[in-house]
């Protein structure tokens, strides 16, 4: 039986079996091997295929990882836990968009905070012209589920729904840079999510608390963690219900 879901994250990466073997430094015939006769590669193997291909371990190759050590990788996704978003070091948001070259995610009602770094829309712009794909994902200003949110925080039925036009007023320099995408979603916003490559903070969100005062997650990818994934599938599935912007 073929391993369908190898042959398919290869072809989708825009590369040949052999090309895959020469950067693994293996026998063309072996990943061969690996796609027509769903032969599990070795663990060294799975990590830099996962890490080369962007997917899970756990999905090239169901079998090869057990529950309880996808559980145990999990684990180790998690780099810093901080008590509140605000606690998170301006540096470590600095690092993790300067080292981005492949996926800018976020996902926010407002995300009101990032109006503040004076340089950011420059830095979205550059990594955009340099092949980076930017997805940002703000509330509609007029959805249930904002307004909720905003009288569940106890500061208006409206105050959030000024705040978003406010960020989206500030974003809108980008509206037609290629390879930047702004669309506006109307779910109930469980976490914000700021995705950069293989490394996210996510901001779990707390009733009755603004989200600068709700927890905050540092998590680093590995291929055979299912964490950071997560996220990641979640970001997508509000990504596709959404709206883009009309600006």
């Amino acid at each position: 039986m073929a391993n369908e879901r190898l042959r398919d994250a290869i072809q989708s990466q825009g590369i040949t079996p052999a090309e895959l073997a020469e950067e693994l430094k293996v026998d063309p015939k072996t990943v061969e091997r690996w796609i027509t006769k769903e032969r599990t590669p070795y663990p060294k193997y799975r990590h830099a295929i996962a890490a080369k291909l962007g997917e899970r371990e756990r999905y090239l190759w169901p079998s090869a990882v057990s529950d309880d050590k996808a559980e145990e990788v999990s684990q180790s996704e998690i780099v810093q836990v901080c008590p509140h978003r605000n606690a998170v070091p301006n540096d470590l948001w600095d690092r993790l968009l300067e080292r981005a070259t492949t996926y800018v995610d976020i996902l926010v009602y407002v995300g009101m905070f990032m109006t503040e770094k004076p340089n950011l829309l420059n830095t979205l712009k550059a990594k955009a012209e340099n092949g980076a794909r930017i997805r940002l994902l703000f509330g509609d200003r007029d959805s249930d589920a904002v307004i909720q949110r905003s009288l569940d925080e106890g500061i208006g039925r409206d105050t959030i729904s000024a705040k978003v036009d406010h960020a989206l007023a500030h974003f809108k320099p980008l509206k037609d840079v290629p390879g930047i995408e702004v669309r506006t979603h109307g779910t109930v916003l469980y976490n914000s999510i700021y995705r950069f490559d293989d490394e996210m903070i996510v901001n779990p969100h707390v009733f009755g608390k603004l989200a600068a005062h709700a927890p905050a997650m540092h998590l680093r990818r590995l291929s055979a963690g299912d964490l950071f994934t997560t996220y990641a599938d979640s970001f997508d599935a509000v990504w596709e219900t959404a709206t883009p912007h009309p600006w």
